[in-house]
């Protein structure tokens, strides 16, 4: 035939099937080493593979060579012309030059994100190398109506000039553009006498479109295009000329290759059958016309036939949530596993994968994923960026003991005890902290244990921890040789050789290679702190996939979208329908926008939507085929995808050709598998909410003794009461500390306490510089974070001459006879033996005693003391029954609350006060409600009520999940129950 050899295959055909058997019809009858002679070009690994296992089935026979069109650049020999550059050693080259230039420019972006923007440069420069686009060209763009961060951007466009040369190395992309115009210029002279084949590419590349076109126009050359549309109008084509308003259409690409080649779609011959449901093609088509004909909807649509039939294998799953979603898919697969089908899973949601796969696990289903699983999401990849975030850091307990957890650290000896040390060092730093272990802690903390292993195991964690402490600037090498022998050490243990299992298994050998292709390129890194290392490590990591699958199912797959044109499954699930999923939203182009880049030949942002337009019009073409899409995901609503929109609304609006009813039925089959995974969530018997609890355990195990301070609780969450000191529970701190209110209170008592105790006349001027002494001295000990510090400071600062005032009053009238002294009172007519710590007693001039309390928080209300701050009340009764050491039985003339917070006051009450009508200032009546209080939790009768009177709706309590609190709530009533 004259002109280009072009062939196509329609949307649904099973591409690499129907391409091997059209070559074996028309090699049929032919000798034998016509077969052999075939040369195969195709567009994807798994596209590679199973054309080849394609052939191979069947008879002895001589094979075609199926080869990659990305493996063009490394296989064809072009003199002089150097191996291509690693492209990670271009990106760190690349980082290094950004970096400099963020140092000079440092308005331009942070200095972390030098590796990213290297990254995104390394891109554009490929893109501008493969489709032969000069930096000459951008040159010539005029800015001049665009805003100056385009003029700047060109700027730095400009440090990849030197990579365009003929003397420089070239890159991959650029190899492969130079091998393909070689190869060209060779095939002009003295074209291959043997068939050559270009199959499942839309030519979208530059360097892929200009072999394609070659290949064309070769004497045996050919051109098969995966999903062309031979629906498409005459018309249609026509307008696919202009890539700023058509690119983002599935066939566009053929367009432009058509085009380019001379030639008409009406060249384009059928290679093989039709396709499996032609008129749902016609329909697909017709829904994907481009927006300003959608008119032809209402011409085109009546000549349309019943759509019941071409819509019966089609299910679509409107799911309420992604997780519905991920089980309504995995129930899919999960029969057709059973019925003996074959089922894929196409999706470009990898979350939505991971939830399907999760979902299969129930059944002890694993999918043959094609993409895998991050390597940055692996255990090695999980431990190694832990290593690399805590290097220079100053480490918490959280971040040690994330370490220590993790399954593959202390792997290369006995777990066990490692463990049992490290939960017992939880409990430890829980408890007491420090909030940031050392050396000196972890060997204090091996000590007191009086264990030689366990001193052991110490040394090798406190050898760790001064590893990571490290920070300096060094060249990649020494920052990768520190990162790597930090990591195997923690996976040897303290008794380990060698690197535990860390490089074990798939993910810890992927791993192992990342890094020493890492390693390999050090020297183009140059010298980086550690922050600057970090971004280029996590960038490395997380562009690498690792595949493990232990035993996957030969007939559940999970493919990306590029997989959508090696069909080869019974039944086909389009997952994740929704716009910014499938399609993605174009990633936003720190360099040039849309204008500039088709002024300077390069690809439009639209060329990744019409690419996944065409995926998606290719599998949805397929004999059976579900459509799913989540209404919501978990911040919002979501939006349809543009292309299942379009098909949805088209249905909709024929109803003479039954359209209506085939997008009902539709829904309908999708409504069953949705039942089904809402009664599969549901398969479990219903539990009633848990009552709000008041337990009554036995008298003898009711406490006799509490302090002062947990009256209160006693009073507004009795159930606390019952679980700390019947139950023996204590509430771990958090493994996060943080310098919370807790800590401030004991920090200020401290520092009053010394204060008080060192006696300085607080009328001298002086007397301020001693406080914030001690101040600066308690806060060194005893608060590690640098911020909590200098606020608490200034906090103290502020409130530090209202303070010395009252002192001087205060000390005028008294002088102090007691600071934090613990006191202990059986309490007459009761059981109970009270316990308390004063902060403060003075004896005053006429020798009775006043008592204070400091409150760093918020003074309590005359309401709350009359009837649950009971505190500074019953230390007076303590004080005048003579219960603190030092002091004999004396009358209490008043106690006071002195405030150090933000409104720094002091709140006295008078005792035996006949005026005071809020607070009840008698000492006899308070012993009798405090005697009576007591003797009723004495009672079997009487339960420990759960949050019996809170102060808000938002008090939280520590013991609140073990009341199961939030089943029932605090207007609920109580549910007395006995106990032990």
């Amino acid at each position: 035939m004259d002109g280009p050899r072009v062939f196509g295959l329609p949307p649904g055909a099973d591409f690499p099937a129907e391409v091997a058997n059209g070559i074996l019809e028309r090699v049929a009858g032919l000798p034998p080493e016509t077969l052999g002679r075939v040369e195969i070009f195709v567009n994807s690994a798994r596209m590679q593979r199973r054309m080849t296992a394609l052939f191979r089935n069947g008879p002895a026979r001589l094979l075609p060579r199926v080869r990659l069109l990305t493996a063009l650049g490394t296989e064809t020999p072009v003199p002089d012309l150097p191996p291509a550059i690693s492209p990670l050693a271009r990106r760190l080259e690349l980082t290094r030059l950004v970096a400099q230039l963020l140092e000079q420019e440092r308005d331009l972006a942070p200095r972390t994100a030098a590796f990213d923007l290297a990254d995104s440069l390394a891109a554009l420069m490929d893109e501008m190398q493969g489709e032969g686009v000069s930096p000459d060209v951008l040159d010539t763009l005029d800015v001049t109506d665009e805003s100056g961060h385009w003029a700047r951007s060109l700027g730095f466009i400009r440090i990849v000039q030197q990579y365009f040369g003929d003397e420089s190395v070239p890159d991959p992309e650029a190899r492969q553009r130079r091998a393909v115009e070689h190869l060209v210029q060779r095939w002009s002279a003295a074209p291959p006498q043997h068939p050559v084949i270009v199959a499942g590419s839309t030519g979208s590349r530059g360097a892929t479109g200009l072999f394609m076109r070659a290949v064309a126009t070769l004497p045996q050359g050919a051109l098969v295009l995966p999903g062309f549309d031979f629906d498409l109008p005459r018309s249609i084509w026509n307008r696919l000329d202009d890539p700023l308003t058509s690119e983002d259409h599935p066939q566009y690409r053929f367009a432009k290759l058509l085009a380019d080649l001379g030639a008409d779609p009406d060249d384009v011959i059928d290679w093989g059958p039709p396709a499996p449901v032609p008129e749902r093609n016609r329909l697909v088509s017709l829904s994907l016309r481009p927006a300003p004909v959608t008119d032809q909807w209402m011409s085109e649509g009546r000549e349309l036939h019943d759509l019941r039939e071409p819509t019966e294998g089609m299910t679509l799953i409107e799911a309420a949530s992604p997780r519905q979603e991920a089980l309504s898919i995995a129930l899919i697969l999960r029969q057709a596993a059973e019925e003996g089908r074959t089922a894929a899973l196409i999706t470009p949601d990898r979350m939505l994968t991971r939830r399907v796969t999760a979902a299969l696990d129930r059944w002890r289903l694993e999918p043959d994923d094609s993409a895998g699983r991050p390597l940055a999401l692996s255990a090695p990849g999980r431990l190694l960026r832990h290593v690399a975030e805590l290097f220079g850091e100053r480490l918490t307990s959280e971040a040690l003991l994330t370490l220590l957890k993790h399954p593959l650290v202390h792997s290369g000896a006995e777990r066990g005890p490692h463990l049992r040390w490290t939960r017992e060092l939880e409990l430890r730093l829980r408890r007491r902290g420090p909030a940031f272990p050392d050396r000196d802690s972890l060997i204090a903390f091996a000590t007191q244990r009086e264990d030689a292993e366990c001193l052991a195991w110490a040394s090798w964690l406190a050898d760790i921890v001064d590893m990571l402490a490290t920070a300096e600037t060094t060249p990649l090498s020494g920052h990768l040789d520190r990162h790597i022998a930090t990591t195997e050490r923690l996976a040897a243990g303290p008794s380990g050789t060698g690197s535990g299992t860390l490089w074990d298994e798939a993910a810890g050998r992927k791993a192992a290679e990342q890094l020493g292709d890492l390693r390999d390129q050090a020297e183009h890194g140059g010298v980086m702190g550690l922050k600057d290392y970090r971004a280029v490590f996590d960038g490395i990591l997380a562009r690498a996939e690792v595949r493990d699958p232990f035993s996957p199912h030969p007939g559940i797959m999970i493919w990306g979208t590029l997989e959508a044109r090696v069909q080869g499954a019974d039944l086909v699930i389009l997952g994740g329908l929704n716009d910014g999923t499938w399609p993605d939203l174009p990633p936003p182009d720190p360099w040039l926008n849309r204008r500039m880049r088709k002024e300077a030949g390069l690809l439009l942002p639209e060329r990744q939507i019409g690419l996944a337009a065409h995926d998606f019009q290719q599998a949805v073409a397929a004999p059976e085929v579900v459509l799913t899409r989540a209404a919501r995901d978990a911040e919002a609503e979501t939006v349809v995808s543009r292309w299942l929109n379009r098909l949805s609304n088209l249905l909709a609006g024929l109803p003479q050709q039954h359209g209506p009813e085939a997008l009902s039925a539709m829904r309908a089959r999708g409504a069953r598998w949705l039942r089904l995974a809402e009664t599969d969530e549901a398969n479990y018997a219903p539990v009633a909410p848990a009552p709000r609890p008041a337990p009554r355990p036995p008298v003898t195990v009711r406490p006799r003794q509490l302090s002062v301070t947990r009256i209160e609780t006693l009073i507004r969450d009795p159930y606390d009461i019952y679980a700390r000191e019947i139950l023996n529970l204590r509430a771990l701190r958090p493994l996060r500390q943080e310098p919370d209110a807790p800590l401030r209170g004991t920090v200020v008592h401290t520092i009053f306490e010394r204060f008080v105790r060192e006696r300085p006349d607080p009328a001298d001027p002086a007397a301020r510089d001693t406080l914030l002494r001690i101040t600066d001295e308690v806060l060194a000990a005893e608060v590690p974070w640098p911020t909590a510090r200098a606020l608490w400071r200034a906090r103290l600062a502020r409130v530090a001459d209202p303070f010395l005032r009252e002192e001087v009053v205060r000390q005028s009238e008294g002088d102090p006879l007691l600071v934090e002294e613990r006191g202990v009172w059986e309490v007459p007519g009761t059981e109970l033996t009270l316990t308390g710590q004063a902060d403060r007693i003075d004896r005053l001039t006429d020798a009775r005693l006043a008592i204070y309390d400091y409150k760093t928080g918020a003074v309590p209300s005359k309401k709350q003391i009359a009837h649950f701050d009971k505190q500074l009340m019953l230390e007076a009764l303590m004080a005048e029954a003579g219960a603190f050491p030092g002091i004999d039985p004396a009358e209490v003339a008043r106690v006071a609350h002195i405030g150090l917070g933000s409104s720094p006051k002091q709140q006295t009450i008078d005792l035996r006060d006949p005026e005071n009508d809020d607070i009840e200032t008698d000492p006899a009546k308070v012993l009798a409600e405090f005697q009576a209080l007591i003797n009723a939790f004495a009672r079997h009768d009487q339960g420990y009520a759960a949050r019996r009177a809170v102060e808000s709706r938002a008090w939280g309590g520590d013991y609140d999940h073990l009341a199961r609190f939030g089943e029932w709530t605090d207007s609920d009533d109580v549910t007395s129950e006995i106990v032990g």
